[in-house]
């Protein structure tokens, strides 16, 4: 078997001309995965847009109405930052069908990785941040109702503070939130994960990585998830529009392994989804999300799963 990645071509939604969200990254990146023989066609997975009631397993149905028809509010649509469509509605359930597809794979085969999602801003009432409905929040909440998971830990890598999945799950035992993020960086109001680490402005690879290393072996052995879901976002690599750290590609790399490696290690089945990343050169920033799979496939081979 080969490692199991998920894929949708509405994972693009049409854009304005120069809007700043990097749409086309989603498609690039499949794209790339092939181009280089990362992955073969026969590792793609579907996903299918999941039914309202299962995103209300998170969001309100005010919200999850509102949104879906078009009908929100100016100021709410200004939060999220990226202007309605039906094609952008449409993607936004698939992606989130695509995390939850993601789940179910990482859980039966032991990693998986989608090539979107990571929408870690969206809170139960509202978006904010690129960030429509909370794809990691509702994946958790449909695997702990149809009995696959009981206990979850979410590792959170984007370099922004995932404030919406951390206000979600605060009171929730079952769900333990980890974010590492770069502390003076969106959003201005953080909440409370169930542990957050911030980061100084400028941290290099391997700070960075030794940081990361004094937290998740603990973790792991404290929590005892069922299953781990990696925002693997790329925005702390130091060529990010939006970052403020100073990660190298080699460092994305490394990061990628180590997170894989030590969950495959203990025996946690990880779903991986890609996080924010931003920059001008597309080809570059495409090339940085595709290290997660790169380490996934090596990860999935070492392991033999």
């Amino acid at each position: 078997m080969d490692l199991p990645i998920i894929y949708h071509p509405d994972y693009i939604a049409p854009l304005p001309e120069g809007h700043r969200f990097p749409m086309s990254k989603f498609r690039k990146l499949y794209e790339l995965l092939l181009a280089d023989g990362v992955a073969n066609q026969e590792q793609f997975h579907t996903p299918e847009r999941p039914p309202h009631e299962l995103i209300e397993l998170v969001h309100t149905p005010k919200y999850v109405q509102a949104y879906c028809e078009g009908t929100l509010d100016p100021k709410a649509q200004r939060r999220i930052g990226l202007p309605w469509s039906p094609e952008l509605a449409n993607r936004t359930c698939v992606a989130v069908g695509g995390t939850i597809l993601t789940a179910k794979l990482a859980l039966s085969q032991g990693l998986a990785c989608n090539t979107a999602g990571g929408t870690h801003h969206a809170f139960p009432s509202y978006g904010s941040g690129f960030c429509i409905f909370n794809d990691l929040a509702i994946a958790c909440r449909v695997l702990q109702k149809i009995g696959l998971v009981q206990k979850i830990l979410i590792v959170d890598l984007d370099v922004h503070q995932g404030d919406g999945t951390a206000f979600i799950f605060q009171d929730d035992d079952s769900v333990f939130t980890f974010s590492m993020h770069c502390e003076v960086n969106f959003p201005g109001t953080k909440q409370n994960s169930d542990l957050d680490v911030p980061l100084p402005v400028g941290m290099e690879d391997d700070a960075y990585l030794q940081t990361l290393a004094n937290y998740l072996s603990d973790l792991l052995s404290k929590v005892k998830p069922d299953l781990v879901f990696y925002d693997a976002g790329v925005d702390p690599h130091i060529g990010d529009r939006l970052g403020k750290l100073a990660l190298t590609d080699a460092g994305i790399f490394r990061r990628e392994m180590q997170v894989l490696s030590t969950c495959m290690s203990s025996g946690y089945p990880v779903a991986c989804v890609i996080g924010g990343g931003y920059a001008d050169d597309m080809k570059s920033l495409v090339w940085r999300h595709s290290l997660l799979h790169r380490a996934a496939s090596e990860v999935y081979r070492q392991y033999k799963l």
